[in-house]
């Protein structure tokens, strides 16, 4: 059967796929804009005391890693974590070392069992991480960028 106005139902039609494809462009800008926005700005720091400057993000996984232990220049280099699971420390990961939480398992869990090292120490948050960063020129973490202050000093803006 017809509908009783031709041009109501032309009106639907030409319409509808457009309404689609309107929101479907606009779901999929507001899912992309969704997880940028979900993507934190780190930065890896030292003390402002240290006299390192800027590293390189495969001087940075190095260290993070178990794999250097000591900054350029040769000082020791220590790294603080952030606590197992959270959103910042699987973010700082996968940016510097391409290792999703389960390969920086399996990673440790090699290290570990060859003696050839241990993971970095955890602390609570980013002020801990900045504050313990501040107080000792051998520690290296990372925080939100947010969070910086001039007791640190960033080496590394992490994208």
């Amino acid at each position: 059967m017809w509908p009783a106005s031709p041009s109501i139902s032309c009106t639907r039609m030409r319409t509808g796929p457009l309404r689609r494809l309107v929101a479907g462009a606009l779901f999929l800008l507001l899912a992309g804009g969704s997880s940028l926005a979900g993507a934190s700005d780190l930065v890896v720091i030292v003390s402002a005391r240290s006299q390192v400057s800027a590293l390189r993000p495969d001087q940075v996984a190095a260290i993070f890693l178990g794999q250097s232990a000591r900054f350029p220049d040769g000082v020791e280099a220590v790294p603080l974590d952030l606590p197992l699971g959270s959103a910042l420390r699987n973010e700082f990961y996968e940016r510097v070392t391409n290792k999703t939480p389960a390969l920086l398992k399996a990673h440790w869990s090699k290290m570990v069992f060859t003696g050839r090292g241990q993971p970095p120490g955890e602390v609570l948050d980013s002020a801990a991480v900045r504050r313990r960063v501040a107080e000792n020129p051998e520690l290296i973490g990372y925080i939100e960028r947010g969070a910086l202050d001039a007791s640190v000093r960033p080496v590394l803006m992490v994208r």
